[in-house]
């Protein structure tokens, strides 16, 4: 099993159309972003351009997540409102245009993976996924079997369990929590 700590502090900022984006990880760390051969990619964006358009891109799944307010959106000319916090879930070629500033988390995973998940929770979790997400939206201790992380608000802790072992998972705070079953 191998734990990774991706702090916030240390992302960098790129350019998008909309803002700025600070990538936390690309899976497997020999993809890349532009040639759209990633298995998985976290990361938090600024939308300060509003209205603005979302980057497509084929063949993805794509979790979003505001983190400081509610999300004003239009997927392929339907309108909705997401909360803050609320789990928005979309096809990464879909028309997205967005009326809201503010920052949010992003995950995309290729389509390839079969099965994967993304959910908010404080609860113990008891889990074999072969990759796990941690991401904090507040101050936040994890216990991964019985070992301590101290996380700072988007702070990102990911969690390679190659071997599917049983791993219990304690959260002092509410997380997003990710799985993918298998890569």
């Amino acid at each position: 099993m191998n734990i990774r700590l991706f702090p916030k502090k240390d992302c960098t900022a790129a350019i998008w159309s909309g803002g700025l984006t600070y990538e936390y990880m690309i899976y497997p760390e020999t993809a890349n972003y532009s040639d759209r051969d990633f298995v998985f990619r976290i990361s938090s964006a600024t939308i300060e351009k509003v209205p603005s358009e979302f980057t497509k891109f084929n063949g993805y799944y794509r979790y979003l997540v505001m983190l400081d307010n509610s999300l004003q959106i239009e997927v392929n000319k339907e309108k909705n409102v997401y909360e803050k916090y609320e789990i928005m879930e979309f096809n990464s070629d879909d028309d997205v245009t967005s009326y809201t500033k503010g920052i949010d988390f992003n995950w995309m995973v290729s389509e390839k993976i079969g099965h994967h998940e993304l959910k908010i929770t404080q609860s113990n979790q008891n889990c074999n996924a072969q990759i796990i997400l941690l991401f904090s939206l507040h101050t936040t201790v994890i216990k991964i079997n019985e070992k301590s992380y101290q996380l700072e608000p988007y702070d990102l802790l990911l969690i390679e369990n190659q071997k599917k072992e049983n791993i219990m998972l304690d959260f002092s705070n509410e997380c997003l929590y990710g799985i993918l079953e298998s890569l």
